[in-house]
């Protein structure tokens, strides 16, 4: 096998987007997506078994067009990378299955990879090499974590994480309770900017200091997120409009929502990289496509001394390219296979880059 460039074919089924990419090396050749949102729309989120049927349908279809952009054939791959997990368990055997099928039909070896740790690897087909120091900020509609990443394919630690919705989960239900349909994240973008950020304070979960006499002592929580409260603060808001009779500022109420998310998540995610020396950081994920959450993260960044990278917004959602990328990597790194004996973690942590053979 091929070990300093190689021809990495990487599938992703972790949610609602069949995800085949193709990169050799460091170099992006091909990076195909179909994805089931518009079959979500009118249950106003996704739907696990609809998503797997999806998956079902779609992924011969990708595979084709993938190794068609990138003008290869199954051959010439070197191996081939799958998420293995975290996410939606039906869908991810369907993209594990699929994946174990092409290896044992074509022989090539076959890497499960981490779905967060792919979004982190994602950053080497935009711009090469990570650099030292580096911490990964991610934020999508199921995920929402600070890393920080000491070796991309061998040690990566989970700093903080939300402790109920992810701030998409939180994007979306707001987004319910205001009548701006699914998906809420770029609905409530859209319309914050009509709004005023100021106009109603909602509550920063878990940001309030912890003391040991007078003196400011960590929390447990102190680089985790919650959102479900401000959900609900959301929830009353409209509700005491509503009851008085007059009509909820709708653009006010999403804008505040917003600057609520956006502030408590950069806030957060620049203490952890301070306290920890992290100097770079990487942010990705679904909802690095918000345009306040780009904004205020480049800004809080600066003012620490903190470099940021973000890559193309078609590379921060799902997609197969960035786990064909941190596929490559770990061949590269001298990783060995996963086999095909493996099984699907609903779970996996972060620190379970690649799947060792059973």
């Amino acid at each position: 096998m091929n070990r300093t460039e190689p021809l990495v074919l990487g599938i992703e089924s972790s949610c609602d987007e069949t995800g085949v990419g193709i990169v050799r090396g460091n170099t992006l050749l091909a990076n195909a997506v179909s994805s089931s949102m518009e079959e979500h729309v009118r249950f106003g989120g996704v739907i696990p078994e609809i998503a797997s049927r999806a998956h079902l349908d779609a992924f011969v279809p990708t595979l084709r067009q993938a190794l068609e952009e990138a003008g290869v054939t199954l051959d010439e791959v070197d191996a081939i990378a799958v998420t293995s997990g975290p996410g939606l368990a039906g869908a991810l055997m369907v993209g594990v299955c699929a994946a174990k099928a092409l290896a044992l039909a074509t022989g090539k070896p076959l890497y499960a990879i981490n779905h967060l740790v792919a979004h982190v690897g994602v950053g080497v087909l935009d711009g090469g090499e990570l650099p030292e120091n580096l911490g990964a900020l991610l934020v999508s509609g199921g995920h929402t974590e600070i890393l920080r990443v000491r070796t991309l394919t061998s040690d990566v630690e989970l700093l903080g994480s939300t402790i109920d919705d992810a701030a998409g989960e939180a994007y979306d239900k707001v987004a319910r309770i205001l009548g701006l349909g699914y998906p809420g994240g770029p609905a409530i973008d859209k319309l914050a900017r009509e709004g005023n950020p100021k106009a109603i304070r909602f509550p920063r979960g878990l940001t309030q200091p912890k003391y040991m006499g007078s003196a400011e002592v960590p929390g447990p929580h102190r680089y985790d997120w919650s959102f479900s409260g401000l959900k609900t603060a959301v929830a009353r808001c409209v509700e005491q409009y509503e009851a008085a009779g007059q009509e909820p500022p709708v653009a006010d109420i999403a804008a505040s929502f917003q600057e609520a998310v956006v502030d408590v998540i950069t806030a957060k995610a620049v203490l952890a990289c301070t306290e920890h020396g992290i100097t770079n950081l990487l942010l990705g994920g679904g909802v690095a496509a918000n345009s306040r959450l780009r904004e205020l993260t480049a800004e809080r960044c600066a003012a620490a001394g903190i470099s940021l990278r973000v890559p193309p917004i078609r590379l921060c959602t799902d997609n197969g390219a960035m786990v064909a990328a941190l596929g490559a990597q770990v061949v590269m790194a001298g990783g060995e296979p996963s086999g095909v004996a493996f099984t699907p973690d609903p779970s996996q942590p972060v620190t379970s880059i690649h799947l060792p053979a059973a």
